[in-house]
């Protein structure tokens, strides 16, 4: 039984409890210790057994996707919002502070947003929509002379890659350090800036790759 055939029965006021006491714990673990974190401390952190936790979240992805249902929706609607400012520059500016703002301080969300999990539709779905909310936001400042022709969504990634390395080593030290990296890396982007580079950039599908290698690696 999927973890939405769950959510769709009506639940007892006790399993409603144990519920949003495994989701409020799976945040708490995921954000310090990322998609990996044990199961096992979930399930204790919530005063339940592991048998529970199976009962309500049959798979890791389905306890995952109930943890960052929130912070997804407030990405998405950021992106939705990057698209409708006029100026397509600052629409591009907003969509990647707003990435990034919402990637700091959770390990776990990092990790989502740099990894593919090939085996749950749900998360090949939200990648896919991610993916497509780049390419526009990116065009869209291509298209007005804004933003350098040869950037390519890979690169964005890229920047997402290292954004989330940069928010391991100084969250606790440096925390908005991030937006240091990331307006140094608008001003390279910018098309006045723009030289010609010697490699080109991954193609959809070496990208593609990489972020199904990230999800096997650990």
């Amino acid at each position: 039984m999927s973890a939405s055939e769950v959510e769709q029965r009506p639940l007892r006021r006790d399993a409603q409890e144990r519920r949003d006491r495994l989701i409020g714990a799976a945040r708490r673990e995921f954000a310090t210790h990322g998609v990996d974190a044990s199961l096992e401390k979930i399930a204790r952190e919530a005063g339940v057994s592991i048998g529970t936790l199976y009962r309500h979240f049959p798979t890791r992805m389905d306890l995952l996707m109930a943890a960052f249902r929130p912070r997804l929706e407030e990405f998405m609607d950021g992106a939705t919002r990057a698209l409708a400012i006029e100026d397509p520059w600052d629409g591009f500016v907003y969509y990647l502070e707003n990435l990034f703002a919402t990637q700091a301080g959770d390990r776990g969300f990092n990790d989502f947003l740099s990894r593919r999990f090939t085996d749950n539709a749900e998360t090949e779905r939200i990648h896919d929509q991610m993916c497509r909310h780049i390419e526009d936001v990116l065009a869209r400042a291509q298209d007005a002379g804004k933003v350098r022709p040869d950037l390519s969504q890979a690169d964005i990634v890229n920047l997402i890659w290292s954004n989330g390395r940069m928010i391991d080593a100084t969250t606790t030290t440096a925390p908005n350090a991030w937006r240091r990296h990331l307006y140094l890396m608008l001003d390279a982007y910018r098309a006045e800036r723009a030289h010609p580079i010697p490699e080109p950039p991954m193609t959809d599908q070496q990208l593609y790759d990489a972020m199904v290698h990230l999800s096997q690696a650990d």
